[in-house]
């Protein structure tokens, strides 16, 4: 599948990552987080444990003129240790030279219309409230992820309003190498 997206003037193609595009993908990924305070430097790592767990559930890049210049990526979730058609966000990255153009946005709202698609019940990730709140995600009392400041955990329903629990994201974010 892919999507021809005009943005801002962009020449922009959103598609499912192919196996071509692993080490552009983590390219990317890198320079994205590399000036990032809150970041470990892990997130090519989490992507590739992803990969190789078979956790990849929506796998997204987006090129301009045949590069690749960003990248989303989305993995199942449990909620009190049951899987829920929940999904985790993350990472999403997009080449510093290319931030503040809409890519990440169109990444984002692809990304959730292929959630959408496969049933998800909803959608959680950690990051700036300030920034995924234009997604309709908001911080949810009834979920929770220990040791992430509530400010920055938030989520979207899609169909399941009243979800409520412990979340815990994939095994693989906790890859450091």
């Amino acid at each position: 599948m892919q999507k021809k997206l005009y943005n801002r003037g962009l020449n922009m193609n959103i598609r499912n990552e192919k196996r071509a595009d692993i080490e552009p993908i983590a390219n990317v990924t890198i320079a994205a987080f590399k000036t990032c305070p809150y970041s470990r430097q892990t997130e090519q790592f989490i992507i590739d444990a992803l990969r190789n767990a078979g956790g990849l559930s929506v796998s997204l890049v987006a090129e301009i003129d045949g590069t690749i210049v960003g990248h989303i990526a989305f993995s199942p979730i449990t909620i009190d240790g049951r899987s829920c058609g929940w999904y985790g966000l993350g990472p999403l990255s997009v080449l510093p030279a290319h931030q503040k153009q809409g890519i990440g946005k169109a990444l984002m709202q692809e990304g959730i219309s292929k959630l959408k698609s496969l049933g998800a019940a909803g959608c959680a990730l950690v990051g700036d409230p300030n920034y995924y709140r234009q997604f309709g995600f908001k911080n949810t009392p009834g979920l929770i992820l220990e040791g992430v400041p509530k400010e920055n955990f938030l989520a979207l329903s899609f169909n399941d309003p009243d979800a409520r629990g412990t979340v815990i994201f994939h095994e693989a974010f906790t890859a450091d190498h």
